[in-house]
């Protein structure tokens, strides 16, 4: 059925003061807004995600950064810095970066992107086989110009020169080009360069500084949503909250790994899994 509005064609007429205009169609704009968002590659698991639906609870660092979140949604594109969500893994991370995702694509009509950073690489990484008729430039080219990229899971991927030397290479390109980008991550922020599970360590420390300048980290913890057999009630989070030890994840340092940031350098190439796994 066509628009009752706009007779399917996109434009309607407005008539102001005796004088008739024409402007854009809301349902124009709620097909581009589809279309937008269609294409920003979130997982499937994660596409009904929104800010109305996270359980929360008196959680203060937890409230805050959902109140960052809805500012950050509000100013979009006038937005000075990324956001950087750290936590250990089922507290919510991507669910609230993934809201204000969609958010963004559906009330500004924006360009989004998402990738998991270990999928994104390894993206890369394959068009480095010929078989695959993909070069590099066509993965890197939206990551880069997306108006709003959300990398999920930073720090996860074993950090190599590699690993390092691509990762620099799009976060510094988006900050030259003020182009926002959201980050979740499962590593604390720990100024203490000896502490191989920080965040420091796990992107390296020209990123770490990198990011310190172009996102505010919202560091906070909490329960597991995922080991709550139903939907968990905010008294259930608060509860569990408050009678669980501090969640980290576990250090995988080797000792040769120690050994090496002993002489200064830092930047590590020890084996390692998924995190939090």
């Amino acid at each position: 059925m066509s628009c009752p509005y706009c007779d399917g064609t996109g434009w309607r007429q407005v008539s102001e003061d005796g004088v008739v205009r024409v402007e854009r169609c809301e349902c124009w704009r709620k097909g581009v807004a589809k279309t937008l968002l269609g294409s920003a590659r979130i997982p499937p698991r994660y596409r009904s995600c929104d800010l109305s639906s996270f359980v929360t609870y008196e959680n203060p660092q937890l409230q805050r950064a959902i109140s960052r979140a809805r500012r950050f949604i509000d100013a979009f594109p006038v937005v000075e810095k990324g956001l950087l969500f750290i936590g250990p893994p089922g507290i919510g991370k991507t669910h609230i970066a993934v809201s204000v995702l969609r958010q963004v694509v559906l009330e500004k009509n924006a360009q989004g992107l998402y990738y998991d950073t270990r999928s994104l690489l390894s993206t890369i990484r394959s068009t480095y086989n010929p078989v695959i008729r993909t070069s590099e430039v066509d993965v890197l080219r939206p990551v880069m110009e997306a108006e709003l990229l959300i990398l999920d899971d930073l720090g996860a991927e074993r950090l190599t020169d590699w690993v390092e030397e691509t990762m620099n290479l799009i976060v510094n390109t988006r900050y030259n080009d003020r182009r926002p980008t959201i980050f979740t991550s499962n590593y604390e922020d720990i100024p203490d360069p000896e502490a191989l599970e920080s965040l420091l360590v796990r992107v390296g420390f020209r990123m770490h500084s990198r990011l310190r300048e172009m996102c505010e980290f919202l560091e906070y913890t909490g329960p597991d949503y995922r080991d709550f057999e139903f939907p968990p009630s905010s008294d259930d989070l608060y509860r569990k909250w408050q009678s669980q030890p501090k969640r980290k994840l576990p250090a995988r340092a080797s000792v040769r790994a120690r050994a090496r940031l002993k002489t200064g350098k830092p930047d590590l190439g020890w084996s390692g899994g998924r995190a939090g796994g």
